[in-house]
Formats: C-alpha cells, sequence, structure tokens
C-alpha cells in the first residue's frame, strides 16, 4: 500500500488536474494505517524492525495528509471556478465531500452578485444539527472514547452525561441509556 500511497501523491503532486483514484483508495489507506500503527505498537521500541516500522508510519501519515491537501485544493478551486468534478476520479468519500461544496460555491456566487446589484444579501442561518445528545445511564458503563476521541466516563445508573451523538445512540439501542431531550 505504501507504494500505492506514495504514486498516488507523486502523481497529484506533478498534475495541476485531480487525477483518478480507486474508489477505495482511502479505506484501504485507512487499514494501511492501522495495520502498521499496531504492529509498530507490539514491537519492542529498541529494534530495528520498530525504527524502521515507526519511520514508514510516519512517512506514510505525512504522504496522506499532503494527498489529502494537494485533492482538496483541486476541488476548492474547480468548485470556485464552477466546474464539477469528473465523477470517475473521485473516491466515494470525496463524492460526498464535494457534493458539500459546491452549494457553498454557489451561494457565494449570488451573495457576489447581490452585491454588484446593489441588493444586500441575507443569508439564512440554518439551525446545525446536534453533535451532542444528553442520556441518562440504565446500567454502569466503563470509560468509553467517544467519536471525537475524547474518554468519557466511567457511568453508574442514573449519571446524566453529554455524549457524542453517534456513541449516545449506540448505547440507546443496547438500552444502556436512554436520551434526553433538550429544548
Amino acid at each position: 500500500m505504501y507504494n500505492n500511497l506514495y504514486d498516488a501523491w507523486k502523481k497529484e503532486k506533478e498534475s495541476s488536474g485531480i487525477q483518478t483514484l480507486s474508489k477505495t483508495f482511502y479505506a484501504e489507506l485507512a487499514t494501511y494505517m492501522k495495520r502498521i500503527r499496531e504492529e509498530g505498537r507490539m514491537l519492542d521500541k529498541r529494534t530495528t524492525k520498530a525504527r524502521l516500522m515507526e519511520r514508514e508510519f510516519e512517512n506514510a501519515k505525512r504522504l496522506a495528509k499532503e494527498l489529502v491537501k494537494l485533492r482538496y485544493d483541486k476541488a476548492l478551486r474547480n468548485a470556485a471556478s464552477g466546474k464539477s468534478m469528473p465523477g470517475e476520479t473521485l473516491t466515494a468519500e470525496e463524492e460526498k465531500l464535494h457534493g458539500e461544496i459546491l452549494p457553498l460555491a454557489e451561494s457565494y456566487k449570488h451573495f457576489l452578485k447581490d452585491i454588484l446589484r446593489g441588493r444586500v444579501s441575507h443569508v439564512e442561518e440554518e439551525e446545525k444539527p446536534k453533535k451532542l445528545q444528553l442520556v441518562r445511564f440504565l446500567q454502569e458503563i466503563p470509560a468509553i472514547v467517544g467519536a471525537d476521541m475524547k474518554t468519557y466516563g466511567p457511568f453508574k445508573p442514573e449519571d446524566i452525561a453529554t455524549l457524542p451523538r453517534e456513541n449516545a445512540r449506540i448505547l440507546v439501542e443496547r438500552a444502556a441509556a436512554v436520551e434526553i431531550e433538550t429544548k
């Protein structure tokens, strides 16, 4: 996978247009990153193999960050200029993200047009979905790592806490907690 990552980064760096990645590229990359991190943790840090694994992980992390940034910048430039991205070049994750960029770029274009026409453009403020949920625990739960990578708990029955929505939903589905509605 490291070679695939390097090749993708190199092609993206050398080209002005966005390059084609397989639809599963990021899923495969995430699996690879997890694997080398876990393998590195299992080794004695003083061994040559452990140092090589750590070096490979750091290099892969740097390449992945730069690859995503390059592709993000290209997607923003296309959206700002009103161009659509060829669907076959984007991964499944990027297609979803690009779908969120386009309406924003259109909003800015309409905003500018209104200003140039001498109109004050009122941007409607949408109520953003809550990312946290208040819950009451029904049973004892050990400390958990939330979707936001923060540690929550441990909890006893009748404790009340605010958790990331994804974690709260799972606890409610398992009858370990109940949602508390807030206004």
